[in-house]
């Protein structure tokens, strides 16, 4: 559905000539080939709607790293094309959550784990990723679990 969409949409932005839709659609179908050719081995491997949510992730934070650096080189011209290209890729990724319900996980997991200070950072990182993968940003996950640890 996904990669349906994609297609669609990379066909739409070639026939109006929307530079920064096409030039951000072209980048994602090449992370998208290059994940499949990554996991071949011997036959065709297909892309599920998961590989293709991360590697919109991992898009999308390319595209945030670079804003940060491009305005730290005071390069407004490159942040506005980083910025155009960060908000295309966001509207193909789902909605994530907001930091009330990640909080609201985090708390859970903090108490399933038995976490009491900064040192127990590392027993629930892990689980707090692996339940919150694809569903909210992993610096937000760490700032929140070291304000609940650290008892700020």
């Amino acid at each position: 559905m996904l990669q349906q969409r994609l297609d669609t949409d990379f066909k739409d932005a070639m026939r109006s000539r929307d530079p920064a839709r096409l030039r951000t659609l072209r980048s994602i179908r090449a992370a998208l080939k290059q994940k499949e050719i990554e996991g071949r081995s011997g036959g065709e491997k297909k892309l599920d709607e998961g590989d293709i949510v991360a590697v919109l992730q991992k898009q999308a934070k390319q595209r945030r790293d670079s804003i940060e650096q491009f305005r730290t080189a005071n390069r407004p011209d490159l942040v506005k094309n980083e910025e155009e290209e960060l908000e295309i890729i966001e509207s193909y990724l789902p909605a994530l959550l907001s930091e009330n319900e990640i909080r609201d996980m985090v708390k859970e997991i903090v108490q399933e784990v038995g976490a009491q200070s900064i040192s127990d950072m590392g027993k629930v990182m892990g689980p707090a990723m692996s339940r919150l993968r694809g569903k909210a940003d992993g610096r937000i996950v760490n700032q929140i679990v070291r304000e609940l640890l650290t008892g700020d």
